[in-house]
């Protein structure tokens, strides 16, 4: 009841015209990410960022919430059209979603895409408003042992569903934990790892490593796989056909619980959710031949599931502080940049703030549908832009939005840097998610580890003291020595087993 009263009063602040607009702002934004091949959720959040320095606190949360999962929808557009999915979790949209636009239903296609997004974003935002407040009423009991523990084990939890290299996932660990710590030390006041740099001393930028590593390195990827052309797909309707709906309505519910539960996990990527929510489907099909020959049920749960993930991850980070993807990492980067720590204490601290975000989950899902079932063809036109154009656009905003934070070429610098960086990783086949979320966690950690210290005086034993931090310690341990030792048939999903 408590929590109902909070999300009314949420509802009240998000209704606000202002923030009306950064919601609206956000969908179209986030759409248009999601539209253009190459970049992402990820990358796309990294790099408008700086659109929303000028802000206040809660309409710069709203805006980059809408822009996430904006961009969740918009991968569905290219994925149906072309054959190219906008970002990772639209891979599994391919396979039944352009076989439709073939036939001539690249309309219907499209509407059960909005339709399952729209009802499996809100499924797990009602179900968002259930669980985080009794999560973070359990995490407030958590001392520092268990804070470094539960940070530790989502960190962990990450690595092992990095990918097929786990020395690479934990070499990546390791970098992001290095640059973490790099500037001025919080206890004794000396600066550590600047080199002599002084623009080091603050630490090294979030902003223009994130969007080096993301926007860059993706720009830079997307140059080598443009797409030059659009299939002849006539958009005769908006809307699927009764008898479409009706086949697509329990592929919609599987969807919605497959994407919420694993949108709980930390480290399972958004093509996990989707992919499941599709295998899932055609195996309890009576029909299942037609999957992957234009099944509207495969693009119906696939879609679904992506957002239900998308809505449903931001529980561990708005109730635990943990960073479940990411995505979720830049924008967690995105609260702290704005002075707000996410967290437990976040819903007793700033609860208008929190339930205000909230609410705006709601009201940017229905927006996502009003905008973009009549909006298609728009979005579809925008890819006929020549590539050298939008690459050379958004190369420069990026710039401008490395520069505009502290009016520093240094942090250009940083960001080109990266940005090259990323590439080659990327390239090496080594995960960006690691560096990004050890970047994140890495203060807190420390501020968690040495706080446990000084209780102890300076003794490691206070961890097996405390049964809760040794067992969220020990979990990750077993879960990642099980991902070493196990067949490689059993291996983590990758995009290319999708494709």
């Amino acid at each position: 009841m408590e929590a109902l009263t909070h999300l009314l009063h949420g509802f009240a602040a998000a209704l606000s015209l202002n923030n009306l607009l950064f919601a609206f702002a956000g969908c179209m934004l986030g759409t248009l990410i999601g539209v253009l091949p190459g970049l992402g959720p990820a990358a796309g959040t990294a790099i408008l960022i700086p659109l929303t320095f000028s802000l206040d606190a809660t309409g710069a949360i709203i805006m980059l919430c809408a822009i996430y999962y904006g961009a969740m929808y918009g991968g569905t557009i290219t994925s149906v059209l072309i054959n190219v999915p906008g970002e990772a979790a639209s891979v599994v949209t391919c396979i039944d979603g352009h076989q439709m636009a073939r036939q001539g239903r690249a309309g219907s296609a499209l509407g059960i895409a909005a339709i399952g997004s729209f009802v499996g974003g809100t499924l797990a935002t009602v179900a968002l408003v259930a669980v985080a407040m009794p999560l973070a009423s359990l995490a407030l009991k958590f001392g520092p042992a268990e804070f470094f523990a539960l940070m530790v084990a989502g960190l962990c939890l990450v690595v092992g569903l990095a990918g097929n290299n786990m020395l690479a996932a934990l070499l990546m660990t390791v970098i992001g934990l290095l640059l973490a710590m790099i500037g001025v030390d919080p206890v004794r006041g000396a600066p550590r790892f600047t080199f002599g740099v002084e623009e080091f001393y603050d630490g090294i930028g979030f902003v223009p490593v994130v969007m080096g590593l993301f926007g860059i390195a993706e720009l830079l990827l997307a140059a080598e796989k443009r797409q030059t052309h659009m299939i002849n797909a006539e958009l005769k309707t908006w809307l699927p056909t009764a008898k479409e709906c009706r086949q697509s309505a329990g592929a919609i519910g599987r969807g919605t619980v497959v994407g919420f539960v694993l949108g709980l996990i930390p480290g399972v990527g958004a093509i996990v959710p989707t992919f499941m929510a599709y295998v899932l489907e055609k195996r309890i099909s009576k029909t299942p031949e037609r999957f992957g020959k234009g099944a509207i049920e495969g693009v119906a749960t696939a879609e679904t599931a992506n957002n239900a993930y998308a809505n449903a991850a931001m529980v561990p980070l708005l109730a635990l502080g943990i960073p479940s993807s990411p995505t979720i990492a830049v924008l967690m980067g995105a609260f702290i940049i704005n002075g707000i720590t996410p967290g437990p204490f976040l819903f007793t601290e700033q609860p208008a703030l929190v339930w205000t975000v909230i609410a705006s989950f709601f009201i940017g899902n229905a927006l996502l549908l009003v905008l973009n079932l009549p909006l298609v063809g728009l979005w579809a036109k925008l890819l006929k832009v020549p590539f050298s154009y939008m690459c050379t656009g958004i190369l420069i905003f990026c710039v401008i939005g490395a520069y505009g934070l502290k009016q520093s070429l240094f942090d250009v610098w940083v960001m080109l840097g990266f940005g090259i960086l990323g590439y080659l990783l990327r390239k090496l086949d080594f995960p960006i998610a690691p560096a990004i979320l050890a970047l994140i966690l890495g203060p807190m950690m420390e501020k968690s580890l040495r706080t446990t210290l000084e209780i102890s005086g300076g003794s490691f034993a206070i961890f097996l003291d405390r049964p809760l931090a040794l067992a969220m310690l020990v979990v990750p341990v077993i879960v990642i020595g099980f991902l070493i030792f196990k067949p490689r048939s059993l291996s983590p999903l990758r995009e290319s087993d999708v494709e």
